[in-house]
């Protein structure tokens, strides 16, 4: 089952893992966990209706009463196949419900997700992960096709030590989310990275970020020819906050996959 994603930078989600815990300050106001809380209620409706609930019975299994991450992971066996019959080249978010490296995560697991990904070369994944430690740790077990891209977030600079992680895995194209950005990064370590994404974190109690630190980590990004992605300034109402910076919208991707997969034209050109 695909899932069109309102997310900027891709074009379709995929969440062969639900659940997860948080790690760092970025996890304070986890959006994935908010939808969670959401899909469990929903699972929890239907079946009082006598209804099967499809997928979402999955979140019942990981949030407790609250709606919080309990800790658990669920790994979705059934939803492994989906991408196979995606016949049209889209980018896909590898697990926006969750973290592939998770360290619940059985090595078998994530490699069946990988081989998955790797018989499907039409498509572009895109995992992100908080834990590039563990993706550093099992990358010689990973079959790193060009069509799968490694990302890490890096939300201040307290969590910079991240990228050295990213760096040590198989990933052709290797990205850095910088979202939420919650603080300044002075000179954000940029060697052997393709591709940076800012913005702002939104929701209820979301935090500020500040104009001069995307500035900067856009200035940066521009002197040393690494793509930059604004995504947005975030906020309790971010499309009225907008994601232009500068008075113009930075959508800039890893150009060498932009020749070679025709599904990213639509991303670049909005």
């Amino acid at each position: 089952m695909a899932h069109t994603s309102a997310i900027e930078w891709t074009n379709s989600t995929w969440n062969p893992v639900v659940g997860c815990s948080k790690v760092s300050a970025g996890c304070a106001n986890c959006y994935a966990e908010r939808m969670a809380k959401r899909l469990a209620a929903m699972a929890r409706s239907a079946r009082a209706r006598g209804r099967n609930p499809g997928r979402t019975a999955n979140y019942v299994h990981v949030v407790d009463r609250h709606g919080h991450w309990n800790g658990r992971l669920h790994l979705d066996h059934a939803a492994l196949g989906d991408p196979l019959g995606w016949k049209t080249p889209r980018m896909i978010f590898v697990n926006s419900m969750s973290d592939l490296f998770h360290e619940d995560v059985p090595l078998a697991f994530i490699r069946a997700v990988f081989d998955v990904m790797n018989h499907c070369p039409q498509h572009t994944f895109q995992v992100l992960t908080k834990r590039p430690h563990v993706a550093a740790a099992c990358s010689s077990d990973l079959q790193w096709t060009p069509n799968i891209w490694m990302g890490t977030t890096v939300e201040n600079a307290t969590v910079t030590h991240r990228i050295r992680d990213l760096r040590v895995t198989g990933a052709a194209i290797k990205f850095l989310s910088l979202e939420p950005l919650l603080g300044p990064i002075s000179r954000l370590p940029l060697r052997r990275i393709d591709w940076v994404i800012v913005g702002g974190e939104s929701g209820p109690g979301a935090r500020e970020m500040r104009a001069e630190w995307v500035r900067r980590i856009r200035d940066r990004c521009v002197s040393v020819g690494v793509p930059f992605f604004f995504k947005q300034w975030g906020g309790v109402n971010k499309k009225r906050a907008g994601r232009e910076l500068d008075r113009r919208t930075w959508d800039e991707m890893p150009t060498v996959s932009a020749k070679r997969f025709p599904c990213y034209a639509r991303i670049t050109n909005g």
